[in-house]
């Protein structure tokens, strides 16, 4: 091959890599526009669930997490808003409500009409701590982890908030609710991600000790199966969690790639039932409402909230 045919077989070469790396940024600034736009592509998943007892009327539970509010998340504040539409019977907030210093008031006001409901909550890492920059395919080594020099969020303000507005903290803590007359026996750990979970048991009085219906209900910010398998071989008849964004960034046709904690990939979203030791429980992963402020995408998961209805055994 001579020196002409040489550098055309050199001048073609570099045409294929540019054409090649032109082909790659296209779509890279594709997804990336897309995953802009579906992030704000808020739904409503509808779920029922038989597990009152026998002659009760459906019961509505609407789920929130990962709400990760930063000021000026209009159509965010907007949607959360309307929620309070939906009439829930009772409210379920499990964690991850902030993604900036000063989201407490716009998330307060957001989530002001839901709080003439009854409702709980639990925190998620993001309550305490505000997310920082980073390389984004860390997420993909797995579950992420808490840096030194991280800023701290007003999270006992936001707790505050929450109790003023007549919602019930249940960090590492249990408590009984009555709810159009079923008493549901509620026990909450601060959020496993953090590896702060404490168990505190269930309510005295709680089934087996006197006539009334009850309904167990573990709420859980992270999934972990150590905390499953807890709740789960526990007595609880609904495990409620959040943290996983559904994967926040999956295949079409595939699901999560990543749960960012050691709970299968198609787990990170959805109702399942969850076995441990002989026992079973459903639980409800929400695949959450927003995402860090320092990657603003999500790609085929769309941002929920999870309306949940309990009907009677048959």
């Amino acid at each position: 091959m001579d020196t002409s045919q040489l550098a055309s077989r050199a001048r073609s070469i570099a045409r294929g890599f540019a054409v090649t790396a032109a082909a790659g940024t296209a779509v890279g600034l594709a997804a990336t526009g897309y995953g802009l736009w579906e992030k704000n592509q808020f739904v409503l998943r509808k779920e029922t669930l038989p597990i009152l007892p026998e002659g009760e009327a459906p019961f509505r539970i609407l789920h929130l997490s990962d709400i990760h509010f930063v000021p000026g998340q209009k159509a965010k504040w907007e949607w959360l808003r309307s929620l309070a539409e939906l009439k829930p019977d009772l409210v379920v907030n499990t964690g991850d409500n902030l993604s900036h210093p000063k989201a407490v008031d716009p998330l307060l006001t957001a989530l002001a009409p839901l709080m003439e409901f009854p409702g709980v909550f639990v925190p998620g890492s993001n309550d305490y701590y505000a997310p920082k920059l980073k390389n984004p395919a860390s997420y993909l080594l797995g579950p992420s982890k808490l840096k030194r020099d991280t800023e701290e969020l007003d999270w006992p303000r936001l707790r505050s908030g929450f109790g003023m507005g007549g919602w019930v903290d249940l960090t590492n803590r249990h408590q009984s609710i009555v709810l159009r007359g079923i008493r549901f026996d509620f026990s909450g750990v601060d959020d496993p991600h953090l590896k702060r979970e404490r168990y505190a048991g269930w309510p005295r009085g709680t089934r087996g000790q006197d006539s009334n219906a009850h309904l167990r209900v573990a709420v859980i910010h992270a999934p972990y199966q150590r905390v499953l398998d807890h709740f789960t071989e526990d007595g609880a008849d609904l495990l409620l969690a959040g943290h996983t964004h559904g994967g926040q960034l999956c295949i079409p046709g595939y699901g999560a790639v990543i749960a960012n904690c050691d709970i299968p990939t198609w787990r990170a979203k959805g109702l399942h039932d969850w076995q441990s030791n002989g026992h079973t429980t459903p639980v409800n992963v929400s695949g959450g409402i927003g995402t860090s402020r320092f990657a603003p995408v999500r790609i085929a998961c769309k941002p929920e909230a999870v309306l949940l209805t309990l009907t009677a055994r048959s």
